[in-house]
């Protein structure tokens, strides 16, 4: 079997090497690994994997160049220091070469003994794809379970039961003999079959729902079929318990049997290796570390289409110490995920430095940003409800493709940290809140920077503190007021001459002229924002 550089990425994962650029794709062919001097590229070959040892960043440019116009599928050189110097990058796109870095702490025999294990494995793999894996349908049926308010079996296309949500009683006997089993109960699937249920489900992307049958001991189900392309996997299941199943039950479902479909596509012994390396990849251009045009047909996006990254974060509070609070953002992913792929299938979901993401990739139709904001503001509220934690939402400016996924994700961020103070606020994009953000890194940057703020306009707000006054109270609602001393007296609840003293004293305690316009407006700023 061919082994592709993709495969190699993915079975060596990014502690050992972070692809930076791919010019020619995942799919490129290796198929050796050999050291190359960076003075000498002529031992490289085409479709090898040069290994520059010797140099590091900027140096290695030229190696880079040399092996690229050589064929070489990949060249992997270490860092000179913190990310990826732009001669490299600029070389690795001249000669249309994939560029990979190498951790410092990695040593190059280890990669190379390490590299060529890989690439002899895949030569001698029976043809499966590798890295096509399914992730933990069980923890993915306890979200489900949450999500729909049921008790969750998924079953594949022989009835046979792979997972199910954990629960304290039986529901019905349907369910503890399917449990029990691990396969649906003959004479229950034929009563299944005689209504007609496989027939709808195996027909394509639907919900289906069963009615209660109390003489027959069977409560009332919801089932969707499982599907890849017109192929048919199996089945999600779920059973009403004590409380009617959410009202959001169908759409859930939906989007669970779209993430499922990925799962059970092609199952393989190892899990988890597909998922992470695309994880990988998502988070590496989320990052800006990786380049989009590189990444775009591995993670199946177009690069053009409109694009747009939204990200969730769960609020820390005192309540909650660190294991559980990864816990509930271990929680947030599987959540977001189902919700994301019933809003849109393209939804490609990751978790980086404690926050969800979702790139929603060809956002075309449908509402557009206002479509996008309904979303996040539902699924916020549906997270929220489902972990009993607050959950907030940040949605970034939609993008001309997924090279402006990166900016949009960066939107997002600064969103989230300006709402992370207003619980109230479940969901916002950058055009609702954009006073409130450049405030809040105004903010940030006048605390960070004492060299910025003026010295006038402090004296005066410790002089408020010193002597516990009403100056600085007074200066704002009179600039609130526009200089309206009436209006800022019925404000303040005191007489106008009181405004009119304290505005006078404020000017002789500060030294400010308040009268000047250019002192007036870094005054209030300064004054509203510390």
């Amino acid at each position: 079997m061919v082994a592709t550089l993709g495969q190699l990425l993915m079975q060596l994962g990014d502690s050992m090497l972070e692809l930076h650029v791919a010019p020619r794709g995942l799919d490129v062919e290796v198929r050796e690994v050999v050291i190359c001097d960076p003075d000498d590229a002529t031992d490289v070959r085409e479709h090898d994997l040069a290994l520059v040892v010797g140099a590091r960043g900027r140096q290695a440019a030229p190696a880079v160049l040399a092996a690229g116009q050589r064929g070489a599928a990949a060249v992997a050189v270490k860092a000179s220091g913190s990310g990826v110097d732009d001669p490299l990058l600029a070389a690795a796109r001249d000669a249309s070469v994939a560029l990979l870095g190498v951790p410092g702490e990695v040593r190059w025999s280890q990669l190379d003994v390490l590299a060529k294990d890989v690439l002899a494995d895949v030569r001698d793999d029976d043809g499966v794809d590798a890295g096509e894996a399914r992730t933990d349908l069980f923890g993915l049926a306890q979200t489900i379970a949450t999500v729909t308010g049921g008790h969750i079996s998924i079953e594949d296309s022989a009835n046979r039961v792979l997972a199910y949500s954990s629960t304290g009683d039986e529901v019905d006997e349907l369910r503890r003999l399917s449990i029990l089993g691990r396969q649906g109960p003959e004479q229950y699937l034929a009563l299944l079959r005689q209504w007609g249920v496989y027939e709808r489900v195996r027909a394509g992307e639907r919900v289906v729902r069963v009615e209660a049958r109390p003489e027959l001991g069977i409560v009332e189900r919801l089932v969707v079929g499982v599907h890849a392309g017109r192929r048919w996997l199996g089945t999600i299941w779920v059973a009403r318990g004590d409380k009617p199943l959410a009202n959001r039950a169908e759409r859930a479902l939906l989007g669970a049997a779209r993430v499922v479909a990925a799962q059970l596509a092609r199952r393989r012994p190892t899990p988890d290796v597909g998922v992470q390396f695309r994880d990988s990849l998502l988070a590496g251009l989320l990052s800006g570390r990786m380049d989009p045009a590189s990444v775009a047909g591995q993670l199946g996006a177009s690069g053009d289409a409109p694009a747009v990254v939204l990200g969730f974060s769960v609020a820390e509070t005192q309540q909650v110490d660190r294991s559980q609070l990864e816990l509930l953002r271990a929680e947030l992913i599987n959540l977001v995920s189902v919700h994301a792929a019933a809003f849109r299938r393209s939804a490609l979901v990751t978790a980086l430095e404690g926050r969800t993401y979702v790139l929603l990739p060809e956002l075309t139709g449908r509402g557009g940003a206002n479509a996008v904001l309904r979303f996040a503001k539902e699924v916020a509220t549906a997270a929220g409800k489902d972990l009993r934690m607050p959950v907030q939402a940040g949605v970034g400016s939609i993008g001309p493709g997924i090279a402006a996924a990166p900016e949009s994700r960066r939107e997002a961020d600064r969103v989230l940290d300006t709402i992370a103070a207003d619980r109230a606020t479940l969901a916002a994009s950058l055009d609702e809140v954009r006073a409130e953000v450049l405030l809040a890194e105004t903010a940030a940057l006048l605390r960070e920077q004492p060299s910025v703020r003026d010295p006038r306009v402090t004296t005066l707000a410790e002089h408020d503190r010193r002597y516990g006054g009403q100056l600085v109270t007074t200066v704002l609602r009179y600039w609130d007021a526009l200089g309206d001393v009436r209006a800022a007296a019925d404000a303040l609840g005191v007489h106008p001459n009181t405004v009119r003293y304290r505005v006078r004293r404020a000017a002789e305690v500060s030294g400010l002229d308040l009268a000047d316009p250019k002192q007036r407006l870094f005054a209030e700023l300064q004054l509203r924002l510390t």
